[in-house]
């Protein structure tokens, strides 16, 4: 073989990998089975099913046929089931946009946010306001249409974006484009014949076409998994929402909001429709002369409860509670957070509770994640956050935790959390890392050494002091 063919060779190799950086699963795709468009893998998935037209029946209850024939129509994956795991969420990414033109901006409200909860766990989800909290539990619920990632729910998956898809066809055009201008450029220098030019135009054109066939591919079952969520198993999902006045109509009694659900979900039947709400109005410390009232004529703590049986009502499996504490009196509180607490024992239920006071996530939650600015940056079991604090933002809201002696209180020293200031990403960007067993944070090389010296200092303080 001659030098130039050689480095030729070699220049379609480095295209090749050019084209495919971004989509290494893809790659292997075309490398050994030639690219099967009718299952496509999608981002960090595995498993995948064929795409069908047909709508999901619906039935009163989701039996083994059910399952089945929804397997069939829409992306499911099996592991989840057999790890408990309800919910999954994929790197999430949820943006906003706005104005037009040249005017038109995007504001990345959650941007790629990933985590697990298991059957029967409350999963706490901190930070301050404004940092996609609600955000999140909203594009789970799918109050929102996500912009990219995906959701699972007990294997199912009941929402996905596509703009990553989308931008990997655009990005792929762009780099084909590219190669096939220096291509000719080379060729008009004489640096390879027109044989040359041809083949490696050729073969670029042809991974570039394989990629634009699976991403299109996965868009379509995107789409068709948007359209095919089963409602029976959506019903399951139900949310808590923040304001407990904002969140219950003023022109409905109590019997008309809290029963909406049911008779969304096709029960008419207003004598069993009454014993429902009552039985829920009774779980949650109400009883039943308060059907006929109107959500001014209560407290703040009533409405809360009121907004509580309404998901109950649903017979739900998974409890997306927004901060349903951050409006209340804090003797209010207690009573809500325990409210919960037996609810979660006595219906078996799984939780995400979101919330600004780590001390009562601390308590109530079994794992708990910190965001910032749109991003997960820290996430550990309780006892764990709390035994091994790392990040600089971790930090500030322990240290924002009022303590009950006035004499320590005076002493409290706020830590102020600067990014900018904390942390210098110009080399290396951060990434989603397993520092110890079961504890991930956000950090890059330098700060993961800098965090395990940290853990092994707060070890041994830990020993010291016992």
């Amino acid at each position: 073989m001659s030098e130039k063919r050689k480095i030729n060779e070699e220049k379609l190799e480095s295209s090749k990998k050019t084209l495919l950086a971004n989509q290494p699963d893809v790659y292997q795709d075309i490398q050994e089975s030639n690219v099967n468009i009718d299952k496509v893998n999608d981002d960090n998935d595995e498993h995948e099913h064929s795409f069908e037209n047909n709508d999901v029946k619906k039935n009163e209850e989701i039996h083994e046929e059910k399952i089945e024939e929804i397997k069939k129509k829409c992306k499911f994956k099996q592991e989840y089931v057999d790890n408990n795991v309800i919910l999954s969420v994929n790197h999430l990414k949820q943006y906003f946009f706005f104005g037009k033109g040249t005017n038109r901006y995007k504001l990345k409200a959650v941007h790629d946010v990933s985590f697990q909860i298991h059957e029967g766990e409350c999963f706490g989800l901190v930070g301050e306001s404004g940092c996609g909290k609600t955000t999140t539990g909203r594009s789970i619920i799918r109050l929102y249409n996500i912009t990219s990632g995906s959701i699972y729910y007990k294997g199912y998956r009941i929402g996905a974006g596509s703009r990553w898809n989308e931008k990997e066809i655009k990005y792929t055009k762009i780099r084909l484009k590219n190669k096939l201008k220096e291509l000719a450029a080379d060729l008009k220098n004489g640096k390879i014949s027109q044989e040359e030019h041809d083949k490696e135009a050729a073969s670029a054109k042809e991974y570039a076409e394989n990629i634009i066939k699976v991403q299109k591919a996965k868009i379509k079952q995107i789409k068709h998994d948007n359209t095919h969520v089963d409602p029976k198993l959506m019903q399951e999902i139900q949310m808590i929402f923040q304001d407990p006045i904002d969140s219950l109509d003023p022109r409905m009694t109590v019997e008309s909001i809290i029963s909406e659900g049911l008779q969304i979900q096709g029960h008419h039947n207003r004598a069993e429709n009454h014993k429902k709400v009552v039985e829920a109005l009774e779980k949650v410390g109400l009883i039943e002369d308060y059907t006929n009232r109107y959500p001014h004529e209560f407290s703040g703590g009533q409405r809360q409860r009121i907004g509580i049986a309404r998901a109950l009502v649903m017979n739900p499996k998974f409890l997306i509670c927004d901060e349903p504490i951050s409006a209340l009196d804090v003797s209010i509180r207690a009573q809500i957070i325990n409210l919960l607490n037996d609810l979660k024992e006595e219906m078996g239920l799984s939780l995400l509770f979101i919330a600004h006071d780590l001390s009562v996530v601390k308590y109530f939650c079994d794992r708990i994640a910190v965001m910032y600015f749109g991003e997960m940056v820290e996430l550990a079991t309780s006892d764990e956050l709390f035994k091994h604090p790392l990040h600089p933002y971790t930090k500030s809201l322990l240290s924002a935790i009022p303590k009950p002696n006035p004499l320590t209180e005076k002493n409290r020293v706020r830590i102020t959390y600067n990014p900018q200031e904390s942390h210098d990403y110009s080399v290396e960007k951060p990434r989603f890392v397993e520092i110890l067993p079961g504890h991930w944070i956000l950090a890059n090389t330098p700060e993961i050494e800098k965090y395990k010296e940290e853990i092994k200092e707060l070890d041994a303080n830990s020993k010291s002091d016992h």
